[in-house]
């Protein structure tokens, strides 16, 4: 890979990182859901903490899945 190619990739990177928190802090209020779906396990004893968002991965994971799909199938 170039020099220029991973500038583009880094770029790249950044602009949908600003994209998605400007997304978040407009509809942030209205995403709670996510990461409170039923399969999502929380473990809570004394002093530790345990998170397992299987639902809300499997979820995103069909969701990107389809985007890219969808992506695939216009070119």
């Amino acid at each position: 890979m170039s020099d220029s190619s991973i500038a583009k990739i880094l770029i790249s990177i950044g602009v949908l990182l600003v994209i998605i928190g400007g997304l978040y802090y407009l509809f942030g209020d209205k995403l709670k859901w996510i990461g409170n779906l039923p399969g999502d396990i929380r473990i809570d004893k004394g002093g530790t903490k345990i998170y397992f968002p299987i639902t809300t991965m499997i979820l995103l994971s069909l969701i990107l899945n389809l985007l890219f799909r969808f992506i695939n199938y216009l070119k």
